[in-house]
């Protein structure tokens, strides 16, 4: 017989062809599934079985008596092969379609035991004598057992934490000075992907061994993590003003990731020779952004702080010294209302003011800066006081409660709150800063000062006031000039009613 005779019946004989028709079936869930790297081992058994055909065929083609010793490992090569595709297909294809996911260490375990007792029968089938391994299998188990109790202990310790879930995938872990995110559990060890962007290999009998955190587990809970911010600020502020102040620009600022419920809270958690003490304890629904989560936090407690003009601690062992006299002092303020009257001079709503009376508003006006993403005003709410722009821009955001629309866009010289600044009513829109905002707030007590020294200024606000309304008004409802000057002028009647009774002018 020739070479190619001699392969035909011995590929028959060892069902080569169901072999390769496996194989392919496997190559194509492979990639279907992205589980090559299981692949590599069907690649593997598959061409040993095709080497050991080739040479025994060669061999048989020349009466070789060789040509019969190659064709037992030919046939226990494609026997494991065939078990390994098989796996390939049920693993990779099979399972995840009925949507049955099984751990990667229970796969390999499963298909370790498979090949080996399909091995072990097809050698035993050809008639091999395996009598002598098994007379020896005491002291070769000895020999294992001891060089291999690291390795055994492992695999040991993966298929424990399999099978009781107690780490899974996807879980937040602290195991000595290691913190990361586990990834994989393996035969021999489990892979943590840590906040460096470093992968660590940790032994799966360390698991065992050592105390192991899981981060934001709970049973029938959320993944979440509570956090904690700490800030220390004057004694000069009283604390519960101070809990007031951050409690509402937190809860009110929706920074990402953090939850609402539970919601979060503002302690003072010590009395210091300095000052007090405080922190942030909220919830974080994503454990791998807690340093930028706390940074963002952090930033909203500076802002709040400043707009309610209350300072952070200075150590007490550092001391600073510095000598102003009254002049630089005088012109130190003497710059600052300067700035404040400029930005009140480009505010139309002030044009009817007189230079004197800028200055003393400018004198007035509160430093209260926001920074990106935090709610300057509620839809709604009720506050007495305008705020003015000098940099940065804020959304201007109307809703129904349900749904939120932006209508407009505030840049530097803008304002915004005259409505509640002269007639006390609501917020119309909720305000929100896409920049850091530099601002100044315009408090009604102040106001009341220029309107009752000169309470003819009532008329020019309310047409100021009404003009801007109906303008708004008019671009929303497509009027026409007629019907938006009728509109106007009764909107300027109804305004000036209000700011009167509301600063109670005579």
């Amino acid at each position: 017989m020739n070479f190619f005779e001699v392969l035909w019946d011995e590929a028959l004989i060892a069902k080569t062809p169901y072999l390769l028709l496996v194989t392919a079936v496997a190559l194509l869930a492979s990639r279907a599934a992205h589980v090559k790297s299981r692949f590599r081992g069907v690649i593997f058994f598959a061409g040993m079985h095709l080497v050991m055909l080739l040479a025994g065929a060669a061999l048989g083609a020349n009466d070789s008596a060789l040509a019969g010793e190659l064709r037992v490992p030919a046939w226990i090569f494609g026997s494991v092969a065939f078990v390994a595709a098989g796996a390939v297909v049920l693993f990779g294809a099979m399972l995840p379609k009925l949507r049955v996911h099984t751990p990667r260490i229970l796969q390999d375990v499963t298909v370790a035991i498979l090949a080996v007792a399909t091995a072990v029968t097809v050698a035993g089938r050809a008639g091999v004598n395996l009598s002598g391994l098994i007379a020896t299998s005491a002291v070769l188990t000895a020999v294992l057992g001891l060089s291999l109790q690291d390795v055994i202990g492992n695999v040991a310790g993966g298929l424990a934490l399999q099978i009781d879930t107690s780490v899974d995938v996807g879980d937040w872990i602290k195991v000595n000075d290691i913190t990361g995110r586990v990834t994989e559990v393996r035969w021999r060890y489990t892979a943590v992907e840590t906040r460096n962007w470093e992968t660590v290999l940790i032994p799966n009998i360390m698991l065992l061994r050592n105390q192991v955190t899981i981060f934001g587990r709970r049973i029938g809970k959320p993944t979440l993590a509570r956090r904690w911010v700490y800030f220390n600020v004057d004694w000069r502020h009283q604390p519960s003003d101070v809990i007031d102040v951050v409690t509402a620009a937190i809860r009110d600022a929706k920074i990402p990731h953090v939850v609402a419920e539970p919601a979060p809270q503002v302690i003072l958690t010590d009395l210091g020779d300095s000052a007090a003490k405080y922190a942030v304890r909220y919830w974080l629904d994503d454990l791998a952004v807690d340093d930028p989560t706390d940074s963002e936090v952090r930033t909203r407690i500076y802002f709040a702080l400043q707009r309610a003009d209350m300072q952070l601690s200075i150590p007490s062992q550092q001391v600073f010294v510095t000598h102003e006299d009254d002049q630089q002092q005088a012109i130190k303020t003497e710059r600052q209302v300067a700035r404040r009257r400029t930005l009140l001079e480009r505010v139309e709503l002030f044009s009817a003011l007189e230079k004197d009376e800028l200055a003393e508003l400018a004198k007035t006006l509160r430093y209260a800066p926001f920074t990106r993403g935090e709610v300057m005003t509620h839809q709604g709410a009720e506050a007495h006081w305008l705020y003015l722009i000098e940099d940065g821009t804020a959304s201007v955001r109307v809703g129904d409660g349900v749904t939120e629309r932006e209508v407009a866009k505030l840049g530097a010289s803008s304002f915004f709150g005259e409505m509640s600044l002269l007639t006390g009513r609501p917020r119309a829109a909720t305000v929100v800063a896409q920049t850091d905002v530099e601002c100044f707030r315009l408090e009604k007590a102040a106001f009341q000062k220029v309107l009752e020294h000169r309470p003819e200024l009532a008329q020019h606000f309310a047409a100021a006031l009404a003009k801007r309304t109906v303008e708004l008004e008019a671009a929303r409802e497509g009027l026409d000039l007629d019907t938006a000057k009728a509109r106007q002028k009764r909107s300027e009647q109804d305004l000036f009613t209000q700011i009167r009774a509301f600063f109670r002018l005579r």
